[in-house]
């Protein structure tokens, strides 16, 4: 009886839908059940987009912190070549006001040494790299070389105590020798006399006396001049024009005209011609002769009786 009356209630609903009032207020009564028992099922679907979302934000944040981090790098590197690029534009410009020949060099180590000021660089007796030679970068004479290597060398700085310079002030031709102090930014001047004219901000420049710096090469500036009336002698202190704390690209001045090709063609040369001076001069020694074998003897014949 109800399966009837069921079939008979749609069939009548599907044709006149006269239940449809009754079913909208029905809905209206469900409704917030419906919404009571969907409200874990909605809640477990909003944790769970929030938590990917925030799982997402995340990893895109740290992705743009190390594409940013890469970037900042890559800024720094780029930061280095550009001050390299300026540095070595200077020194080839002053390369072109040299007139001797000259070999591009670079620092490689520093001597540890707190007492002496030395330096290593990356060209050696290979390079045609020989004792005594000049070295200078973009703004004038560092050092000299003093210790050569096959592929290095070992340059003494201005500043060490050890060395000292023949100097004339380029404004009057004053003479003077300029030792180092140990001091990365002073040099001194010998035994100036005291109504010497030399003043604060003259330029010191090699002289060329000793055969060993080319002369005109920028030296030091002087900044300070102490006069005493009762010293026969001023005390003349100047600041090296070098960079030498700063300076990574270096000129070795080849003062006789030859290039570094040159120089080491002739030192390959030279050795090549002492190698076969040391075989020549050595003894010879006689070839080993090997005995020769014993011949067997053949034992003797019994005699017949």
């Amino acid at each position: 009886m109800l399966v009837v009356l069921s079939a008979v209630l749609m069939v009548v609903d599907a044709r006149f839908e006269v239940l449809q009032p009754l079913r909208s207020q029905l809905g209206l009564i469900v409704e917030p059940t419906y919404r009571v028992a969907r409200l874990p099922m909605t809640l477990w679907e909003e944790a769970t987009q929030q938590i990917a979302s925030r799982s997402e934000l995340v990893a895109e944040n740290e992705k743009l912190k190390a594409e940013a981090l890469l970037m900042q790098g890559r800024l720094q590197k780029l930061a280095t070549l550009t001050e390299q690029n300026v540095r070595l534009r200077e020194l080839l410009n002053s390369a072109a006001l040299v007139e001797e020949k000259v070999l591009v060099t670079e620092l490689i180590g520093v001597d540890p040494n707190p007492f002496t000021h030395r330096i290593l660089i990356d060209k050696g007796e290979k390079d045609g790299v020989f004792l005594g030679q000049p070295v200078l970068d973009a703004r004038g004479l560092m050092g000299q070389v003093v210790e050569v290597m096959p592929y290095t060398a070992r340059v003494l700085l201005l500043t060490d105590t050890n060395h000292s310079i023949p100097v004339q002030d380029n404004r009057n031709g004053l003479r003077a020798i300029a030792v180092g102090t140990g001091n990365p930014e002073r040099l001194e001047l010998r035994h100036v006399a005291d109504t010497a004219d030399i003043k604060e901000g003259d330029l010191l420049v090699s002289s060329g006396m000793g055969q060993r710096f080319p002369a005109g090469y920028p030296v030091a500036t002087v900044n300070e001049v102490i006069h005493d009336s009762g010293q026969p002698f001023a005390i003349v202190r100047a600041v090296p024009t070098a960079a030498l704390n700063r300076s990574r690209y270096m000129l070795l001045v080849f003062t006789d005209g030859r290039t570094a090709e040159e120089r080491a063609t002739e030192a390959a040369e030279a050795q090549e011609a002492a190698d076969r001076k040391a075989e020549a001069a050595a003894p010879a020694v006689p070839p080993a002769t090997v005995p020769a074998p014993a011949t067997p003897v053949a034992p003797a014949a019994a005699g017949s009786q």
